[in-house]
């Protein structure tokens, strides 16, 4: 591998490193390492420049009082509600902003107006229904606002959002009631989307319904933004303030109902039989989930027609929203998990078309998570935490969330539906910490909730099964984003409803940021303080990026600005290669060694193409045929020792010290290697020498290496055995999005090409479950028939 072989006299390695420490020093001009400053909003008494809360961190609580009634045959909503409103900002409110999020499905919305479409020159059938059916008729249909003693307050609708305009203003530190009656049509969820709504089974002829932003709710006041009230377009999710919820739902007499929250009056609501189950679960608990309504029982629930009604009680305090899901085919399992000495209730809710996954997984991964989460972020809080199956992939509320994946019909399922279910489950359950407790605005940074999440769901699941096949987390499966048309990319630190890539930007680059922080950047142990730090300064509080940025600075000890810039303010991606790479030995002066030396690449560089055939194909030169030609120099050897050359030697020997004379004698070989920056992304340089031997070495360099020439930066090495080659990033933990520059003689990157004959033969089935069902299902009896 050796590009450049030459002898450095004796001692000249100190003047080797310092003119390699100078090359390339000039200033690229990109401020890869200036400082986060105007970016980050100046600290002050409620916003710490530690990231923490500061000393007069204050923050806005909303109580709900809520009834709600559900229309299965009109698959509608009514509802009133009463809020009580806690002004701790200090200042004077003239006027309250709510969201309302349904009005995203009213045929007007801005929503549907601002989605771009074409027409093409052929076009789907499906599609063009798209363009004819007439819309869903959602949105608020809102009855009156009235203050608690009756009287009607005026308020204005502002597409997604409502003022209702005080009629004094409410002071600081006083608190303001009024009620709010609504109705709603609720959509359909395979054919408007959604974050909730309903999907029905047309074998069984009944809904499922998943209800979340189901009510008027507060916007956020706070001290970063004043009212939080952009408009809700569909991709920005939420920014909530945190208070107590006590809601009744009327549903028909059959349904199963599962909410935010802990059940008030289970004794009205549940069958002798389901308190049986839950209280042996309660008093004895079982390695696996307990089965409280039964697959049989619900196959009779939801059989049954019934104009009979219950009402179900929830009430859940201190958070920051409020979902529920209702059906009569509602299976119910249930079992115990203790963190932090505080005994929380892992539950799932599915209809039969869910099992066998469902039963087998759902609630073992609510548990798992549970526990995961909480050793990384801080302990659940809450006393339940439900996983619902049904028409919503995957969204999430405090203590409840409703998530996809499905067997097929005949109970078998592929490895990639079994997946879907474990990490659904898991990403939605996490939601109960980010943003449900440490409560980031979603609406406008999606990352910040999404991103940890994601970050931590990596961090589970490798714990749920080891080397599980995590889609977002390891820096390889970024790259080829990263590296992409940079027109097709926005930073990550961009409005949620500015992002071009959803999953990409806001879920899978923050969460491989974040697993590179830890295990490449600061280490498990520094990055995991400050991580857990972050989650306890700011559970139950609306923190920013910047809190974030600081504190896991301020906790693990590091200026970490370079990283937050080039992760998150820019599109720019990592490609760190070795451009060059040389070699150098030490002249150590001993004639026998350095002249032995000089033979062999004299020998060496004599062994042409043309003195090998020369040797064949001369029989004798005319200095072999006639020795009278033979002078002095065709004798004489200038690499032959001379005594002079060994007294010269032994005079220099005698000026240096035993430590001297060890160095001289250890046969240091030096390289020089020089790395360039492709792909604009400052990263750590991981280098791993590979020696003659067999054997190898790993040199992690930080990312300050390039902090006067972020393009080009050359270092050199010292080894006392030769290397036979230098490999980048040789564990695939920068996201380094080209490999053929990684290698120092450079390698080929093997790929593979398909032969196939019959291509669709050649396939593989994708449910291999299912194919060994068939194969060992009963034959027939009797021979074939003719």
């Amino acid at each position: 591998m050796t590009r450049i072989f030459t002898r450095l006299g004796a001692f000249t390695f100190s003047a080797l490193l310092l003119s390699v420490s100078a090359f390339g020093q000039a200033n690229s001009g990109e401020p890869k390492f200036r400082q986060l400053g105007t970016e980050l909003p100046t600290p002050n008494t409620w916003r710490s420049a530690s990231g923490a809360p500061g000393r007069s961190y204050w923050k806005q609580k909303a109580d709900y009082d809520i009834k709600v009634t559900l229309d299965d045959d009109k698959r509608s909503l009514t509802g009133s509600e009463t809020i009580t409103y806690f002004n701790n900002s200090p200042d004077e409110l003239k006027y309250l902003w709510l969201q309302l999020d349904q009005n995203l499905f009213k045929p007007e919305s801005d929503t549907k107006l601002t989605q771009t479409s074409d027409i093409g020159e052929s076009m789907n059938i499906g599609a063009i229904n798209n363009y004819l059916r007439n819309p869903f008729e959602g949105g608020y249909d809102i009855k009156s606002v009235k203050t608690h003693d009756g009287k009607s307050l005026h308020y204005v609708i502002n597409r997604t959002m409502m003022r209702i305009d005080l009629p004094t203003p409410l002071a600081s530190g006083a608190s303001f009631s009024f009620s709010i009656d609504w109705f709603n049509y609720i959509n359909e969820v395979a054919k408007n989307g959604g974050r909730g709504g309903y999907e029905y089974f047309p074998d069984d002829k009944n809904n499922l319904y998943e209800i979340a932003q189901w009510h008027p709710r507060m916007a956020v006041y706070d001290d970063a933004n004043g009212w939080q009230h952009k408009q809700y377009l569909g991709s920005g999710e939420f920014a909530l303030d945190f208070g107590n919820f006590k809601v009744a739902i009327n549903v028909p007499a059959n349904f199963i109902v599962g909410a935010t929250g802990e059940l008030q009056n289970a004794d009205k609501v549940l069958e002798p039989a389901w308190k049986t189950r839950w209280n042996s679960a309660t008093t004895s608990p079982t390695a696996k989930p307990v089965v409280i309504v039964t697959h049989d029982e619900a196959v009779a629930h939801e059989k049954q027609k019934t104009t009979a009604r219950k009402t179900w009680v929830y009430s859940a305090n201190n958070v920051r929203d409020f979902a529920w899901a209702a059906s009569a085919k509602f299976i119910w399992d249930a079992k115990p998990v203790e963190i932090g000495g505080k005994k929380i209730w892992a539950m799932s809710l599915y209809p039969k078309e869910g099992n066998p996954l469902w039963g087998q997984f759902s609630t073992e991964v609510v548990a798992h998570t549970l526990r995961t989460y909480s050793k990384y972020s801080i302990n659940y809080p809450y006393p339940v935490a439900y996983s619902v199956h049904g028409p919503v992939y995957g969204m999430e509320y405090p203590m409840i969330c409703f998530n996809g994946g499905r067997p097929e019909k005949d109970g078998t399922y592929s490895e990639r539906a079994k997946g879907t279910v474990i990490g659904v489950v898991t990403h939605e359950v996490g939601h109960n910490f980010f943003p449900m407790i440490i409560s980031s605005d979603e609406r406008q940074w999606t990352w910040m909730d999404e991103g940890l999440n994601t970050f931590l769901q990596y961090l589970t699941e490798q714990e749920w099964q080891r080397n599980y096949p995590s889609s977002r987390g390891e820096p390889a499966r970024i790259a080829n984003y990263m590296k992409s048309d940079k027109n097709a990319q926005v930073p990550i630190m961009v409005n949620s409803e500015s992002i071009l890539q959803f999953g990409n930007n806001a879920y899978g680059k923050p969460a491989t940021a974040l697993n590179i922080l830890r295990e490449t950047v600061l280490g498990r142990e520094l990055f995991d303080f400050a991580f857990k730090t972050y989650c306890e300064r700011w559970a139950w509080k609306h923190p920013n990026p910047a809190d974030f940025f600081r504190t896991m600075e301020d906790a693990s000890g590091t200026d970490l600005d370079w990283f937050w810039r080039g992760w998150f303010y820019t599109t720019d991606h990592v490609d760190i290669g070795i451009k060059d790479a040389d070699m150098f030995r030490m002249n150590t002066q001993n004639p026998e060694r350095e002249n032995a030396i000089t033979r062999k690449e004299r020998d060496r560089n004599l062994n042409t193409v043309s003195t090998m055939n020369n040797a064949k194909s001369i029989a004798k030169t005319r200095t072999e045929e006639n020795p009278d030609l033979v002078d002095f120099y065709h004798k004489y050897d200038p690499l032959a020792v001379t005594d002079a050359e060994k007294q010269n030697y032994e005079k220099f020997l005698a000026d240096l010290s035993p430590e001297d004379k060890a160095l001289l004698n250890a046969d240091f070989q030096f390289y020089r290697l020089t790395f360039e920056n492709v792909g604009g992304l400052v990263m750590p340089i991981i280098l791993k020498a590979e020696f003659e031997d067999g054997t190898d070495s790993t040199i992690r360099i930080p990312a300050e290496i390039w902090r006067y020439n972020a393009k080009e930066v050359t270092k050199a090495f010292a080894f006392r055995k030769a290397v036979s080659g230098f490999t980048l990033d040789p564990y695939q933990e920068t996201a380094d999005a080209d490999a053929d520059n990684n290698s120092f003689p450079r390698r080929l990157s093997p790929s593979r090409f398909k032969v196939f004959k019959d291509k669709a033969a050649n396939t593989p089935p994708s449910n291999p479950m299912k194919q060994e069902k068939e194969r060992n299902a009963p034959k027939p009896a009797g021979g074939p028939k003719n």
